[in-house]
């Protein structure tokens, strides 16, 4: 797991762009939607949804906000249905990327990814070409500014919450979870005082793939490109 932090370089380009106000606000709705559409409206009941409502909120989402997209997935409100799509395929350099996207037109986001691979030096793969490079893991960061903790506590605290692995950074404390145990190791670190800069479940390369200057570049025109499309909800990818 450890290097998680590398293509930190790249993601950070994304992350400025998830900051726009109404993006966030479109992709957080979206994700409210389909988690509560799947597992029902309690988020003590249903997980994903709670994870969705926390992202909700960390990007300042009002609660009626939150309540209506709640309602729409449940049908108590009218609404467009959407659909997960994740596709596949090789960026710059033999990059692995996967994209994630909830839409309501299959046929329209086909063709806007495709065209986003095409003109950055990559290619739209088949289904299974890459999901097998990463695997989806609960992921939290603690800035290390921003705590009196040093490594060992923080690790102690991360293990007896239950977390699968840490790794320190210059930076930050990177701590990674199995998916299920996400929501009890964040409330249990919570509970210790700790504070989060990223709190996610979210889909970690196996293994990486070093680019060339002239790829990387390419590279953050391929997540520029998929990032400004609608329907997109989170592009992953293992390049260095």
């Amino acid at each position: 797991m450890a290097g998680h932090s590398k293509w930190k370089n790249i993601q950070r380009r994304k992350n400025a762009q998830d900051a726009k106000r109404g993006k966030a606000f479109m992709k957080a709705a979206k994700d409210i939607y389909i988690a509560a559409k799947e597992g029902g409206p309690d988020p003590d009941m249903n997980p994903a949804l709670r994870v969705a409502i926390d992202k909700a909120k960390a990007n300042n989402m009002p609660n009626e906000n939150i309540d209506r997209n709640i309602k729409k997935a449940t049908g108590t409100l009218d609404g467009v249905s959407y659909e997960e799509v994740i596709y596949e395929g090789y960026g710059p350099g033999g990059s692995a990327v996967m994209v994630e996207l909830l839409t309501d037109n299959k046929n329209r986001s086909a063709a806007e990814v495709r065209h986003a691979f095409s003109k950055s030096g990559g290619n739209l793969g088949e289904n299974g070409c890459v999901a097998f490079m990463f695997n989806r893991k609960g992921y939290l960061t603690i800035d290390r500014s921003a705590t009196d903790a040093d490594e060992d506590t923080v690790m102690l605290a991360a293990i007896e919450a239950g977390a699968e692995e840490m790794e320190t950074t210059d930076e930050l404390y990177e701590i990674y979870t199995e998916p299920e145990a996400y929501n009890e190791v964040k409330a249990a670190l919570a509970e210790e005082g700790f504070e989060f800069e990223t709190a996610e479940v979210t889909l970690i390369p196996t293994t990486y793939t070093d680019l060339a200057e002239k790829d990387q570049e390419k590279m953050e025109k391929l997540i520029d490109r998929l990032e400004e499309l609608e329907d997109v909800q989170e592009v992953y990818h293992n390049a260095n």
